[in-house]
C-alpha cells in the first residue's frame, strides 16, 4: 500500500548540494591560489590536483578559468565522486571534461604526473591523525609537484577548536550548522557534524560526520620541513580592526593574537 506520508523538504534535500552552498566558495578559492601562485613564483599555475575532491567542484570551477588548466580530482569515496559526475562534471563541455580526470583513490597511493599545484581544502586532510601518516602525505605531494609547485592547505586556530560548541548561519532556504560535538583534550581528537534545518521544521542530522586531529599551524609546518618542502607560509585571515569582525582577507605572517577562532592557509613550496 502506498504511503501517503508527505515528504518534508529534508527528505527532498540534496546534502552535497547543500554542503557545496553552505560550505565551498570555489570563486574565492581558486582566486587566491591563481594570485598566491603567481607572487610566489612569477607565473600562472595550469595543472591542479584537489586531494579529497569530494564533489570536485574546485577541479570543475579550475578547468573553466582558462583552456589550459587541467585538474586531477581524487578521492576514495565512489558514492560522492558518482555525484561529481552526474551533477558537476556534466555540466562542463566536452572540452573542459577532457581536461578533468576523476580519479578515486588513496590520496597516499595515487600517482599522477607533476603538478603546478596540490590542493587539501575543507580541513579533510585533518583525518590523518598520526604525525608519521601526515609525514608520509606530505612526502608524497612533495613528489608530485613540479620544481617551483605549491601545496594548498587551508587551517584553523585559536581557543574555540578545543570546545564543544555549535555555529548556525541562515542560507538561502536551509539552515547549517556546524557541531563540535566531541574534544578529547589528550589526543587532540574532535568529533565533528553538519546539519541542515529546513523553513518547514524538517532537519537533515548528521548530514556529514568527520573525526579529526586539530593540528596547529606551527607543527604542521615543522612536518612539511621534514617531509622536504623549503618553505611553508601562513595566511592568516585579517580582523576588522574596529569591530573585531573576521575579513575575507589573508595576510602572510607568523603572528597572530588570542582569537578565539581564526581562518587561514598554509602555501608550501618543495
Amino acid at each position: 500500500m502506498a504511503s501517503n506520508k508527505r515528504k518534508t523538504m529534508a527528505d527532498k534535500a540534496d546534502r552535497h548540494e547543500l554542503y557545496q552552498a553552505a560550505v565551498q566558495n570555489p570563486d574565492f578559492e581558486l582566486d587566491f591560489i591563481d594570485e598566491t601562485f603567481e607572487e610566489l613564483t612569477g607565473r600562472a599555475a595550469h595543472s591542479m590536483r584537489e586531494d579529497f575532491c569530494g564533489t570536485a567542484i574546485s577541479s570543475t570551477s579550475w578547468v573553466t578559468r582558462r583552456d589550459a588548466n587541467t585538474a586531477i580530482a581524487v578521492d576514495i569515496d565512489p558514492e560522492v565522486l558518482a555525484w561529481a559526475e552526474e551533477h558537476n562534471v556534466a555540466a562542463l563541455t566536452a572540452d573542459q571534461r577532457s581536461r578533468l580526470e576523476i580519479v578515486r583513490a588513496d590520496v597516499r597511493e595515487v600517482k599522477t604526473e607533476k603538478l603546478d599545484v596540490i590542493q587539501a581544502y575543507n580541513f579533510s586532510y585533518w583525518f590523518f591523525q598520526e604525525r608519521s601518516i601526515m609525514l608520509d602525505y606530505f612526502r608524497r605531494v612533495r613528489e608530485s609537484l613540479v620544481d617551483d609547485g605549491l601545496l594548498f592547505l587551508d587551517v584553523f586556530g585559536g581557543s574555540e577548536c578545543y570546545q564543544t560548541q555549535k555555529e548556525k548561519r541562515k542560507l538561502d532556504g536551509f539552515k547549517y550548522i556546524w557541531e563540535q560535538a566531541e574534544f578529547n583534550a589528550i589526543t587532540n581528537e574532535l568529533k565533528c557534524h553538519i546539519h541542515f534545518h529546513f523553513p518547514d521544521k524538517s532537519k537533515m542530522k548528521k548530514a556529514f560526520s568527520y573525526t579529526w586531529r586539530v593540528w596547529g599551524a606551527r607543527e604542521l609546518r615543522e612536518i612539511l620541513a621534514e617531509a622536504g618542502f623549503s618553505e611553508a607560509i601562513v595566511y592568516r585571515q585579517k580582523f576588522d580592526p574596529k569591530t573585531d569582525e573576521a575579513l575575507d582577507e589573508y595576510i602572510a605572517t607568523d603572528d597572530a593574537e588570542d582569537y578565539a577562532c581564526w581562518l587561514g592557509y598554509i602555501v608550501a613550496r618543495p
